[in-house]
């Protein structure tokens, strides 16, 4: 009985024991990456009262077992799920770190290393990554000189060191040109060019705008590259910042380069210019509307049959001179009465009009228009004036500008009761010039070998004229009036030139060659005789390869952009940053993005696995530390994705591995053990109550 008494003692503490691991499972159920605990049960001593004999052969026995008497339960391991993942717990808070795998954080005291799954980090007033609920600090690797890993003997990540909370300014050192240049594009031939802009920044992160131009040259597929001008961000040319003559003292992009090209250049097939070998004079013969002013702005010019100079008589005028313009338009009856309003009195032989009240809509009396009815000489584009009509009126409804009747002939009347206007306009003359009485003006240009006269002949005979970058002269000039022209196109930048046969980029600056540097100076000297420092400007290489020659539209989508164009976008430079937010990936590497779109590296979070993870000891504070059954840290730790089983995910809590539904079943089934050993004692009790009774 004594046995029993002490077997029940036994399983009441087993089972006691057993309810205090569920105890602080079922307290732990929302701590951070809590690993929930089991105890397993197995039985005590055994009292032997008999020994076990085998067989006997001689005898003819059997063997008997051994008799036992067990002496109770105990506790034969208390085990920790420690390898079973929990659920998480979304906290969006960028230091909270959820490990999925087996591994364990690496922390330190100051003196020792613990280690974790509770990923609740902050950061501390050094700017270290500690733990939120010790202070430990996280462990990890850092960064050597170029900025990469330096994996070894983890350290403490001081993440938010004063040089982690600005990312430094850089000069752009790289730009790319790309789009489509449309050959037909008007931009392209005009005096300003095609003008882009490109964005660049300085050591310093102070942003600049630099003004290219593109402009056509007569070859097709031939273009040349020039740099206009660089401003700062008030939009003030650096010339003027500086104070210096002009650009290139800042900045030079090419140099000055010539294409010449001969040519043997013909008079006009139309016969419009002649030349006098003797005289070595050419006659340029031109229409009235060539070389008076305003003509082509008086509508009435092109209705008239006949045009003749009236005055001054034919002859050589020189620029100014006053021409009178005389002619005649004719309207027939039909035209009169539809067009005009008016009726003809075959009686008086006369056409008439009727004005029309404004008030009442209603015409009123109708008035004879004698061919003599001129009120008003001059006339002004309009319509007929409805209170007082005139022949006058009815020529300047027909869209003249500065005419009168010419008078006389005045206006005259024919047997089919048509109206003929005849009038005059006076011009002046824009040339000197040979005046014809019917129709042409000629223009004589001697040639003496002068550049004027050269630049006349050029202009007139062949249609030829000098712009700022091409320039026209005359080598000789052949009796029939031919001549060889050397056309000399000239230019300050980079040769652009295109594949005609497929519009694909051929070169720029120079033969296989696909980009060009904008080059500054490193010093100048401003209009007061200082010298400049111009230092912290940095040479861009501009790459122009991803260009093409080819029909858009006539339009041309040019583009230039800051960096090399890869994947990095090396060389773009940037200004100077302020540290906007910080992010873990997947392998542990904190980065760090600031508002000038760099992104940095500050270092890496370390972890460690355990050959065996169930033997380590817990520390409290959801720690750990080494055993001798769980196997040692080698003090440098490993990056969580090197087996590809792990990863960390940010803004992410591991909860607790509990479950609460297996606990409480475990909970019933321990109050029942615990209610039977009870009974073993009750019992023997009674038993032993008996025997002391017998003594009575």
């Amino acid at each position: 009985m004594m046995r029993s008494l002490f077997s029940g003692v036994a399983g009441l503490k087993t089972h006691q024991t057993r309810m205090d691991v569920i105890g602080n499972n079922i307290a732990n159920v929302n701590t951070t990456a809590y690993k929930s605990m089991n105890m397993v049960f197995s039985d005590l001593l055994y009292q032997q009262t008999q020994a076990a004999s085998g067989a006997n052969a001689d005898t003819g026995r059997g063997g008997i077992n051994a008799r036992q008497i067990g002496l109770g339960a105990k506790t034969a391991a208390i085990n920790t799920a420690i390898t079973r993942q929990g659920s998480a717990q979304s906290t969006n808070n960028p230091w909270d770190v959820m490990i999925s795998g087996e591994s364990f954080f690496i922390v330190n005291s100051g003196s020792q290393n613990f280690f974790t799954r509770d990923g609740s980090f902050t950061i501390d007033g050094a700017g270290n990554l500690v733990m939120a609920s010790t202070g430990y600090k996280v462990m990890g690797w850092g960064l050597d000189d170029d900025g990469n890993i330096q994996s070894g003997p983890v350290q403490a990540l001081q993440v938010m060191r004063a040089q982690n909370l600005t990312a430094p300014a850089e000069a752009t050192t790289n730009a790319i040109v790309s789009g489509i240049v449309d050959k037909n594009d008007t931009n392209l031939h005009s005096k300003s060019g095609l003008v882009r802009t490109l964005k660049f920044f300085d050591a310093e992160g102070y942003s600049y705008t630099a003004q290219f131009s593109i402009h056509a040259l007569s070859k097709d597929g031939q273009y040349y590259v020039q740099l206009d001008d660089i401003k700062d961000s008030n939009a003030r040319s650096l010339k003027d910042y500086y104070n210096v003559n002009d650009i290139s003292q800042i900045a030079t992009f090419g140099q000055e380069r010539h294409i010449e090209e001969t040519k043997v250049y013909s008079l006009p097939d139309d016969g419009s210019v002649s030349y006098d070998e003797a005289t070595k004079s050419f006659t340029v013969n031109y229409q009235y509307g060539e070389i008076l002013d305003g003509f082509a702005d008086n509508v009435m010019m092109g209705m008239a049959d006949d045009l003749k100079v009236k005055a001054p008589a034919a002859g050589a005028v020189t620029k100014g001179t006053e021409v009178t313009m005389t002619g005649a338009v004719t309207l027939d009856k039909k035209t009169l009465q539809e067009q005009y309003g008016l009726t003809f009195d075959e009686e008086k032989n006369a056409y008439y009009y009727a004005a029309k009240d404004p008030t009442t809509g209603k015409y009123g009396t109708p008035v004879e228009i004698p061919l003599t009815k001129i009120t008003s000489n001059t006339l002004a584009d309009g319509k007929p004036d409805p209170d007082d009509p005139s022949w006058a009126s009815i020529l300047g409804a027909l869209g003249g500008e500065g005419l009168t009747i010419a008078n006389p002939p005045g206006v005259t009347m024919d047997d089919k009761k048509a109206i003929t206007l005849n009038f005059e306009a006076k011009f002046d003359t824009t040339e000197d010039s040979v005046l014809s009485a019917t129709g042409t003006f000629g223009v004589t240009i001697k040639d003496d070998g002068s550049d004027e006269a050269r630049a006349e002949i050029l202009q007139r005979a062949y249609g030829l004229t000098s712009t700022d970058n091409t320039a026209y002269s005359i080598n000789y000039i052949t009796p029939d009036g031919h001549a060889s022209i050397t056309r000399d196109e000239h230019y300050v930048g980079q040769a652009l030139v295109f594949d005609t046969q497929t519009g694909n980029f051929s070169y720029v600056g120079a033969p296989e060659q696909d980009s060009v540097t904008l080059d500054f100076a490193g010093s100048a000297t401003d209009l007061t005789g200082q010298n400049v420092d111009l230092g912290h400007f940095s040479d861009i290489s501009i790459d122009f390869s991803p260009l093409w020659n080819g029909n858009n539209g006539k339009t041309s989508t040019v583009a230039y952009d800051n960096g090399d164009g890869g994947e990095n976008n090396l060389g773009s430079g940037r200004k100077l940053g302020a540290l906007i937010s910080i992010e873990i990936d997947q392998s542990g590497k904190i980065r760090a993005s600031y508002d000038n779109g760099l992104s940095k590296l500050l270092g890496q979070i370390a972890v460690t696995k355990f050959a065996n993870a169930a033997g380590l000891a817990k520390a409290g504070n959801n720690l750990y530390k080494t055993t001798l059954n769980s196997g040692e840290f080698d003090g440098t730790g490993i990056d969580i994705t090197s087996d590809g089983e792990g990863s960390m995910e940010s803004g992410v809590l591991e909860m607790s591995n509990v479950d609460l539904a297996g606990e409480f079943t475990e909970m019933i089934t321990t109050q029942r053990g615990f209610q039977a050993n009870s009974r073993i004692i009750t019992t023997s009790d009674s038993m032993l109550e008996e025997l002391v009774n017998l003594k009575r």
